[in-house]
């Protein structure tokens, strides 16, 4: 039979646990792909941004031999975030290991850490999928709970500016006016690179608009897109263009994006699209806080933690947990546009 002793082992510590679940292979996800979030280890549960509002006047013209005129002080204000906690649970039960080897072979150790690590991969598998969903969060500027109507973060709010309007791209108009596409796309890109201000470098910086199933559809037959591809190479990528794909148009990256397979729990509406500035250092960042353990303290935050805690009234089951402690923001709210196909 098993021995509940082997939990003991050094193999099941806080520590080790934690740099064993950093193996399991994560799930591709797109936003994650991008790369867009700087990640950033904290050693506390509070994150702190220094907003600096800087305002340039025109200097007027001054009379020789007078003082010149004061400029004014920018002002200052320092904001501070709570960190959230993801953390969940699962249990290996002693019936479910009760047919490996005797205690002190090899074979036990290892046919025990499989049955953990199958828990831990599931864990990882809905760890990674709420991270892809946080992202989502930060780039739409309101960052939700699970339940998806618990706001645990509104960026616009915390920053004191508004939410940009909708943009409409007017994709079902049967006869658009010649250009009037392309209109609406270049007043977006203005309106973002204003959003911007210096932090806008040309050749640096890149654009893509995260859609909906309907609103890519809809984009990629619009006539305007049509008749700017029919005489490219290009066209006949356009015309065998497959979903969940990326293509460049109006200077500006297309992208229609996959989400969960419910279209819902992690998705862009069908109608709608984001957009993802990119490129631009510090605009998107991941902090990452310390476990709230005795051990990691007042330690830089890891991205994940692993644990086993054992139940040490009846020892009929362990419980392997993962922890992680991620604020996903973005510290320009201003440059997340929206659109819709209507």
């Amino acid at each position: 039979m098993a021995h509940m002793d082997i939990f003991n082992d050094d193999g099941f510590s806080l520590m080790a646990m934690s740099g064993q679940v950093d193996r399991v292979p994560t799930v591709p996800t797109f936003l994650g792909s991008l790369g867009i979030f700087e990640e950033e280890p904290i050693d506390t549960t509070l994150f702190s941004i220094e907003q600096k509002g800087m305002t340039l006047q025109l200097i007027p013209t001054s009379k020789r031999g007078t003082a010149p005129p004061m400029g004014t002080t920018d002002r200052r204000s320092m904001r501070y975030f709570e960190v959230p906690r993801l953390a969940k649970s699962d249990q290996v039960f002693a019936h479910e290991i009760q047919n490996v080897r005797a205690y002190g072979t090899e074979s036990e150790l290892d046919n025990i850490m499989r049955k953990i690590a199958e828990k831990q991969r599931k864990l990882m598998t809905e760890m990674n999928l709420t991270e892809e969903y946080h992202r989502l969060g930060a780039l739409s500027g309101i960052l939700l709970d699970a339940d998806g109507s618990t706001t645990l973060y509104n960026w616009f709010t915390e920053f004191g500016i508004s939410q940009p309007a909708e943009i409409d791209f007017d994709l079902d108009n049967a006869t658009p006016a010649s250009g009037a596409l392309m209109q609406v796309i270049n007043a977006a890109k203005r309106t973002a690179i204003r959003a911007l201000g210096a932090m806008y470098v040309p050749g640096q910086v890149e654009f893509l608009w995260l859609c909906g199933d309907t609103f890519f559809d809809q984009f990629i037959t619009h006539p305007e897109v049509r008749e700017t591809y029919k005489n490219w190479e290009a066209a006949a990528a356009l015309r065998d263009n497959k979903v969940f794909s990326t293509f460049r148009y109006g200077e500006m990256n297309w992208h229609n994006y996959q989400g969960t397979d419910d279209n819902s729990t992690v998705a862009i509406a069908p109608t709608k699209a984001k957009l993802v500035v990119r490129g631009v250092p510090g605009l998107f960042r991941r902090v990452n806080a310390p476990h709230d353990s005795i051990e990691y303290a007042n330690t830089m935050g890891q991205r994940y933690y692993a644990n086993l805690v054992r139940d040490r009234d009846r020892d009929m089951w362990v419980q392997p947990e993962l922890y992680a402690y991620p604020l996903h923001i973005c510290t320009r709210p201003e440059v997340l546009l929206r659109g819709k196909n209507t």
